[in-house]
């Protein structure tokens, strides 16, 4: 897939806000600094379609970009910030956990984990969380460029005995990826693609 359009459509903090159209819509989620807008504006070819920021957890809205006419990108808040009041997370947490559980669009969500470190307790929660309540989404590893291949590998390989160890069975499906070098955007979209194309052939009038 080639994206020739992004443009952004509207931020809210309600659910029912969201954008009325019945097209999939590609979640992206991950814990604050983990190079989230980045990865965005690299898929889209836009290097400010999402603001990035030195400071974590500049995304604190639902932010929904319509690609190509056809789908719809979101950008959420982050999980476990370090640097907002315990007040102000428990909002975050909430129209997070009502987009994942009430919008219908959700094809499928994207949890975003920084490749450099090793598998963390937060982000193993969030996707059990994910898991048990049966909303489809796919891994994917940032920051891929910041370390050895080598190492990438073995981190990998630290996530799967992981969850494993969490009673999953099986690891879901992952993507290694680099903003600055562009690694795994074409598997990610081709990814996008497919699944649109199942969905609009589902779709279809008979």
């Amino acid at each position: 897939m080639k994206i020739n359009s992004a443009e952004f459509i509207i931020s809210n903090s309600d659910v029912s806000k969201c954008p009325k159209d019945f097209l999939p819509e590609y979640a992206f989620i991950g814990r604050s600094n983990v190079g989230k807008s980045s990865l965005i504006n690299m898929l889209t070819n836009h290097k400010k379609l999402a603001k990035t920021s030195a400071r974590p957890g500049k995304t604190q809205l639902i932010n929904h970009f319509l690609i190509n006419k056809n789908w719809f990108l979101v950008d959420l808040p982050g999980y476990g910030y370090a640097k907002v009041s315990k007040k102000t997370k428990n909002v975050f947490q909430q129209f997070i956990t009502d987009y994942f559980e009430k919008r219908e669009q959700l094809a499928c969500a994207f949890v975003l984990i920084d490749i450099r470190h090793e598998a963390q307790a937060i982000d193993i929660e969030f996707m059990t969380y994910m898991g048990e309540s049966e909303i489809p989404f796919c891994i994917i590893f940032t920051k891929a460029d910041k370390i050895s291949k080598g190492k990438v590998s073995a981190h990998i390989a630290a996530y799967k005995k992981q969850m494993f160890a969490n009673n999953w069975a099986e690891m879901p499906p992952y993507f290694v990826t680099s903003s600055t070098e562009g690694i795994g955007k074409d598997e990610l979209l081709q990814y996008i693609d497919e699944v649109n194309q199942e969905i609009f052939k589902n779709n279809s009038p008979i």
